[in-house]
């Protein structure tokens, strides 16, 4: 497959090729202060937490690459090269207010449909907010926002929680455009 040796990372969502840019710092907080927040408090767990390289497979062929995908037990692949993740329990996502609204709509459907992701969060890159998305049934999800330093977002299917104020530590976001109080 020509992705494997490529340079570049590139999105397949809906038969579309979307290029990935390269991360400012801010990404690059986010990315990182959620991972060791979920990765400190996951011991004694099979996890496995992917950053950025990690191939994912969606339904109807469709590839990417998110910017955090955990695997919650044992990892499945593509075959033995174990670089295109079948089964992920979270995905993560940073979005700023650049991203395409059809491109970030068509990732998250991607997502919801994958039977193995329980979670999916995305995270405002520019703002203070968080929507998390958690599993009921096969057909059912529940939203939640979360845009205040104090709220907590728990990742049950990780069995771990995340403030807001640890999500964007050292990030200069702004507050949230749309506010709400977030139930936890």
């Amino acid at each position: 497959m020509a992705e494997r040796q490529s340079a570049t990372r590139n999105d397949f969502v809906n038969g579309r090729v979307i290029g990935r840019s390269g991360s400012n710092r801010q990404h690059n907080l986010l990315v990182s202060n959620t991972a060791i927040g979920i990765g400190s408090r996951s011991h004694g767990h099979k996890t496995e937490i992917y950053i950025g390289n990690m191939r994912v497979k969606l339904r109807h062929n469709l590839i990417c690459y998110p910017d955090i995908a955990i695997v919650s037990g044992e990892p499945s692949f593509a075959d033995s090269d174990c670089d295109m993740l079948l089964n992920p329990t979270v995905m993560i996502e940073i979005f700023s207010n650049e991203t395409n609204s059809a491109d970030k709509t068509n990732k998250l459907e991607s997502f919801l449909e994958l039977p193995s992701i329980k979670e999916c969060l995305l995270l405002k890159q520019d703002e203070m907010r968080v929507e998390h998305y958690a599993r009921q049934n096969q057909k059912q999800w529940i939203y939640r926002i979360y845009n205040e330093r104090d709220d907590v977002v728990s990742l049950d299917s990780v069995g771990c929680k995340l403030s807001l104020q640890e999500i964007y530590s050292n990030v200069k976001a702004r507050p949230a455009v749309f506010a709400s109080n977030a139930v936890n």
